[in-house]
């Protein structure tokens, strides 16, 4: 899911489950989820108050899944960076990958844990590109002229990346095929489908 509008706050919390610890409080019947969970194996704290856990995907994002042409399909990086970028697809796909496994959380209220995504990681990205020491946000451009706008602390944080695989296969076109960002650390609608670029401010 896009968006131009400011992230809202998630609570800190220590790696490698970066919003598995939040307020203690938890909603009536959490008792009831959090044996759920324990009998899955799946420890309760990492279903942040307030979320339900699903094993299904759910798609969200506006507008229509945008048909790509791989053989015009480019990712361009610009902004206040030392080395401005151009990759085509097949180009970028030939980066090193990388691969996380990350508990991730929607705005509408579901978690899915254990996801499995594999791409170029952003701190290759970013060691291509070197942002300038002024730059301090990253504007992350989309298909649709959407847009996701970051911190660079946030963007930089280890353990995100450019996905085109999620598990053992390629992405669903209505999941960001051909290429999703993934910030598992903050709610999901940060996880801008469909990238195509990046403006570092």
């Amino acid at each position: 899911f896009l968006s131009s509008l400011t992230c809202p706050p998630t609570p800190p919390s220590p790696p490698p489950r970066p919003i598995s610890s939040r307020a203690p409080s938890r909603p009536r019947g959490s008792n009831v989820i959090a044996r759920s969970l324990q009998s899955a194996t799946i420890d309760p704290a990492r279903l942040p108050p307030g979320q339900y856990h699903t094993d299904r995907f759910p798609v969200l994002h506006a507008g229509v899944v945008p048909k790509v042409d791989t053989a015009t399909w480019d990712f361009t990086v610009g902004g206040l960076v030392s080395t401005p970028r151009r990759w085509s697809f097949d180009e970028f796909r030939a980066l090193a990958t990388a691969k996380t496994v990350a508990d991730i959380h929607c705005v509408t209220k579901w978690t899915k844990f254990d996801t499995e995504w594999e791409g170029v990681a952003v701190s290759t990205v970013l060691a291509m590109v070197r942002p300038k020491p002024e730059a301090t946000h990253v504007l992350v451009r989309a298909e649709h002229g959407f847009t996701a706008n970051l911190p660079l602390a946030d963007f930089a944080r280890e353990g995100n990346l450019f996905a085109w695989r999620f598990g053992s296969t390629e992405l669903e076109p209505d999941h960001g095929w051909p290429l999703r960002l993934v910030i598992p650390h903050l709610y999901f609608w940060k996880s801008a489908k469909w990238a195509r670029g990046l403006l570092f401010m």
